[in-house]
Formats: structure tokens, C-alpha cells, sequence
């Protein structure tokens, strides 16, 4: 590999990095507003917007790191298909990153793994699959964007979103309806 494609696929992987960060950071900006202004209405302030910044940029990474194990891989399948089964595999690739996080905290408290399990337990009626639900409605706009993107080819999602160039069958159509 010489330094020229390196350079390219560090720079590929840093714009892919940041886009997501910019997706998630969204993502979970819009709930942490949502969870401020409820909290407003008892008198509650509430604004871990910082929070919001630090989950995307760990959850982006987690993301990279999933991409590097290749998980979620369905081929030959309807974009649906590949969709959903991708935001279940990551759902449990970000849940095993949660449950490493309580065993790694409870160890350094020094409270052992049984601590940990027993944090894990305490999440599981409510935070843990409010957490969840979260991160799949995160996720199911996210992968089918990147699997819409890997079916049309690198660059040509952008080009329809940023260019406004449509070509092929369906763009004559659309640009004979705009200006006709």
C-alpha cells in the first residue's frame, strides 16, 4: 500500500468518523432537549448537552470498530433485510460495550464483578431498554443510509444529495418534470 492510499483511507476514515459523530451528536442532542424541557416543567434544569458530544464520539468509534470486525455483514439480501439484521448486530455490539463499561467501573470502584452485575440488574426494568430502544431508532436511519450509500456506490449518495445531478432512468424523469 503506498503513502498516497494511506493518506486517502486515514482521510476517508476520519470524514466517515466525523459524520457519524455529527449524526449522533444530533441524534442524542434532540433527546437531551426533549429530557431538559421536561425536567423544566418541575422547575428541573437539566442540560448535558457535553454528554450528548462525549456518547456520539465513543458510540462512533464503537461503530468503526464494528465495521473493522466486518459485523452486520448480510449479503445477497433485499436493503431491508441488511438494514435491520446491521441495527440488531451493533444494538448488541453497543450493549456489550455497555456491560464492559458497568464490569470496568465496578472494578475500579472495587466493588468487583458481582457489583457490576448487580448495576446491570438494576438498569434492566427501565434504563437499560429505554437505552436501547434509543440507540435502535438511532441506528435504523444510520445503516440504512450507509447501506443505500454502499448499494449506489461510493460517492454517488452524495452526488444525489449535494449536486442536485440525477442521472440514469429515474433522474431524466425527474428533470423532464422540473422543466417541463
Amino acid at each position: 500500500m503506498s503513502d498516497l492510499s494511506r493518506k486517502e483511507k486515514l482521510i476517508y476514515e476520519v470524514k466517515t468518523y466525523l459524520i457519524d459523530v455529527a449524526y449522533l451528536a444530533l441524534f442524542f442532542g434532540v433527546f437531551t432537549t426533549y429530557r431538559r424541557l421536561l425536567m423544566a416543567e418541575y422547575d428541573i434544569s437539566y442540560g448535558d448537552y457535553g454528554i450528548s458530544i462525549i456518547k456520539a464520539l465513543i458510540l462512533a468509534k464503537i461503530i468503526m470498530l464494528g465495521d473493522v470486525f466486518r459485523l452486520g455483514r448480510l449479503k445477497d439480501r433485499p436493503l431491508m433485510y441488511r438494514t435491520l439484521f446491521k441495527t440488531v448486530v451493533f444494538t448488541l455490539w453497543v450493549l456489550l460495550f455497555h456491560v464492559l463499561e458497568i464490569t470496568g467501573s465496578s472494578l475500579l470502584r472495587g466493588q468487583g464483578i458481582t457489583g457490576g452485575a448487580h448495576e446491570f440488574m438494576g438498569q434492566l426494568p427501565y434504563e437499560l431498554p429505554a437505552h436501547l430502544l434509543i440507540v435502535v431508532l438511532a441506528f435504523l436511519p444510520f445503516f440504512a443510509i450507509r447501506e443505500l450509500g454502499a448499494v449506489l456506490g461510493e460517492g454517488r449518495l452524495h452526488q444525489l444529495f449535494f449536486s442536485g445531478e440525477l442521472t440514469g432512468t429515474a433522474g431524466e424523469t425527474n428533470t423532464r418534470r422540473t422543466n417541463g
